[in-house]
């Protein structure tokens, strides 16, 4: 089984040409939030995502890395544009969605987003994931693609200072990538984006999945 040594891997031609029609087609008329830089529990509001998400070719490509039965944990839908040029700072995904809150040793803070219950899980809960970032256009360094640190999951969670501490003796990693790919990460890997140079429609569908076990009457949101 892949482990993702690095952190990361990209995949080319990870989508279809129809598949990526077919995507386009559904979310070419989305208006997207004024300043916001994506759209949350995105397979719940577009039937296009939540297929290809809940699909047999989703759900095969996510059990590579992970062991066990998979489901899916977030779906976002990023765009960055000329009206809408955002940039993120280094950090890692630590936050999952579930469908109730619950106490348990070491997770916390709760928090609520988009109307869900979101928690911070210990790192073996995230190491438990993995998460598809899919291109549904060109991905450059001039329209704000992704930056990541290789190894840097092996960390596991670091807090702001530590952060930047390390990234300051790192050398980070440009992820350009064409339409119809994906970049395949550990959601702890510190990543970031910087704002586009040269903005231009930078649409990614973000996928998260996990082989975790959830306490007994918990389901993921």
């Amino acid at each position: 089984m892949p482990t993702l040594e690095n952190g990361y891997e990209i995949i080319d031609e990870f989508l279809s040409h129809d598949q990526l029609v077919s995507l386009n087609r559904e979310l070419s008329s989305i208006n997207f939030p004024s300043k916001a830089g994506g759209i949350r529990n995105a397979e719940k509001k577009f039937s296009v995502i939540r297929s290809l998400a809940n699909s047999e070719q989703l759900h095969s490509q996510a059990k590579i890395y992970l062991s066990g039965d998979v489901n899916l944990v977030r779906a976002i839908l990023f765009n960055k544009t000329s009206e809408s040029n955002w940039l993120v700072t280094w950090h890692q995904d630590r936050t999952i969605a579930v469908s109730e809150r619950f106490e348990k040793n070491k997770w916390g803070p709760w928090s609520i987003k988009d109307g869900v219950q979101s928690v911070q899980p210990p790192v073996e809960v995230l190491n438990q994931m993995v998460t598809f970032r899919i291109h549904l256009d060109d991905a450059s360094q001039e329209n704000g693609c992704l930056k990541i640190i290789p190894k840097s999951h092996e960390q596991g969670i670091l807090d702001h200072g530590s952060i930047q501490e390390y990234i300051q003796t790192r050398s980070p990693v440009i992820c350009e990538a064409s339409a119809g790919s994906a970049l395949v990460m550990r959601p702890h890997l510190l990543h970031s984006s910087s704002k586009a140079s040269v903005p231009s429609q930078r649409r990614v569908l973000h996928l998260e999945y996990s082989s975790f076990k959830l306490p007994s009457g918990v389901a993921w949101a």
